[in-house]
């Protein structure tokens, strides 16, 4: 198996291979992340539900699946097989807090990949929480949410990540060893059709989006017209990535627990937090839902 790993410049140039490759390392720059259509992989709860659903579904399912999940989830873990309540009763008297995550059995967008401790050891990677971005044919994308800001962008003097100087006091995060500028952006709630109608960002999952820098000047156009705010914003220096058939391998190796979770337990406040790993193993707990 083939594994591409490049250290961005403003951090160490220390190459970190994950224990589980065998054979070749490439080296590689991927300018821009590929657009993909939206779909949804596979997964097995205890339902026969997978992917996002269509508009025929439902209003509930199409208008957030993974919360249905995660409701499925929240009535298993109550009621054993043999005991399920009737349908018209599975939803009403189970609802998920509102901090839930809970695994899956399969890496999809918006999942997020939490490092076991067969992790421990391998600096860029131990005790890490990973959102997944996309799972496009040339390999899954995702970033880092929980290395604590070293430094603004300001201080790396990046005219990529703030071309006019709109995010200049906010923190820069390492995202990954790949070289690339990316952002994240989770706005108040009467401002989330905005980003969803300005074509500028990709929706992860609910009330969270991501850009590149290509997407930089036109995020600065929109806070400078208070359409949205600065602190709306998350920049990452570097991103992660592996070829297609890499990741599935190492969670298969037991490198990477996958998990679904609310869009609250990711929020902007949980960026650079380092209790983040620790808080979603305790959201999860130590029982398997499939």
């Amino acid at each position: 198996m083939d594994a591409c790993f490049l250290s961005p410049n403003s951090f160490t140039k220390k190459i970190e291979v994950l224990p589980s490759v065998r054979g070749r390392v490439c080296f590689y720059t991927r300018k821009k992340l590929l657009r993909t259509k939206k779909f949804g992989a596979q997964f097995s709860v205890a339902c026969s539900l997978s992917g996002p659903p269509s508009e025929e579904e439902g209003p509930f399912l199409s208008s957030d699946w993974r919360s249905f999940r995660a409701r499925l989830v929240a009535r298993e873990r109550v009621f054993p097989p043999e005991n399920l309540p009737p349908a018209a009763d599975q939803f009403s008297d189970h609802p998920p807090p509102e901090k839930w995550a809970h695994r899956i059995h399969e890496p999809e967008k918006g999942c997020l990949l939490i490092a076991t401790e067969k992790l421990d050891g391998v600096h860029i990677f131990e005790r890490t929480v990973v959102l997944l971005l996309s799972t496009g044919p040339i390999g899954p994308t995702g970033l880092i949410l929980n290395r604590p800001s070293l430094m603004s962008i300001k201080e790396i003097r990046s005219s990529a990540l703030d071309v006019s100087g709109a995010f200049s006091d906010g923190p820069l995060f390492y995202g990954g060893p790949l070289e690339e500028g990316l952002f994240l952006v989770n706005p108040e709630k009467e401002n989330d059709g905005v980003c969803c109608k300005s074509g500028a960002f990709d929706e992860v999952m609910k009330g969270l989006y991501y850009g590149t820098k290509e997407n930089v000047g036109r995020a600065a156009e929109m806070v400078e017209k208070e359409v949205l705010q600065a602190a709306d914003f998350r920049f990452f220096d570097g991103y992660c990535a592996w070829e297609k058939e890499q990741l599935r391998h190492e969670v298969n190796s037991g490198y990477w627990t996958v998990v679904a979770c609310s869009p609250s337990v990711v929020g902007l406040t949980s960026i650079g937090s380092i209790g983040l790993w620790e808080e979603i193993l305790g959201l999860v707990g130590p029982t398997k839902v499939w």
